[in-house]
């Protein structure tokens, strides 16, 4: 049965305590680069290094993800409030990076700027009701020094990066 629409609400107002990074899961195929923004996204072991991602059902990303086997996530910084909005975006994919810098790592987008990325090599895509999760295999990674895109709430906002 549905969960009720004032439910799916008070469930999102509550859970908008929790504050998120924000992130780009980005791929590849023969057809060019696809991208999506999420904060459902978490480490999931050290030993093998696993990350978890989770995949609304209807992104365009996801079928890339599933027949290339790969994919990365690029930790948005600071100020990185327009990409996410791009990538939130049901903008033709080919528009969503046509002028966006990026490299490729093992053949997998990576945003320029990125406050952190990790590729990972597809290891499960398991069932999560209007969302597929996914878990990768890291295989590279690297970040940077700054401030992230925080999601709380609602709205973006960011924390200072912390005093070494």
């Amino acid at each position: 049965m549905p969960t009720p629409e004032a439910e799916r609400q008070r469930f999102r107002a509550v859970m908008g305590h929790f504050a998120t990074g924000v992130a780009v899961v980005t791929a590849r195929d023969d057809r060019g680069a696809v991208g999506m923004t999420t904060n459902a996204l978490t480490s999931l072991s050290l030993d093998p290094l696993l990350l978890l991602v989770c995949f609304d059902n209807a992104a365009r990303t996801l079928p890339v993800v599933r027949a290339t086997r790969r994919f990365a996530v690029n930790v948005l910084a600071e100020g990185g409030e327009g990409l996410a909005g791009r990538f939130a975006s049901k903008l033709p994919q080919d528009e969503k990076f046509g002028d966006i810098p990026h490299s490729l790592r093992d053949g997998t987008p990576i945003l320029d700027g990125a406050l952190a990325w990790v590729v990972c090599d597809l290891r499960e895509l398991l069932p999560g009701g209007d969302h597929t999760i996914g878990i990768g295999a890291v295989t590279a990674l690297g970040h940077d020094r700054g401030a992230p895109l925080v999601w709380y709430r609602g709205a973006y906002t960011t924390v200072t990066e912390p005093r070494s």
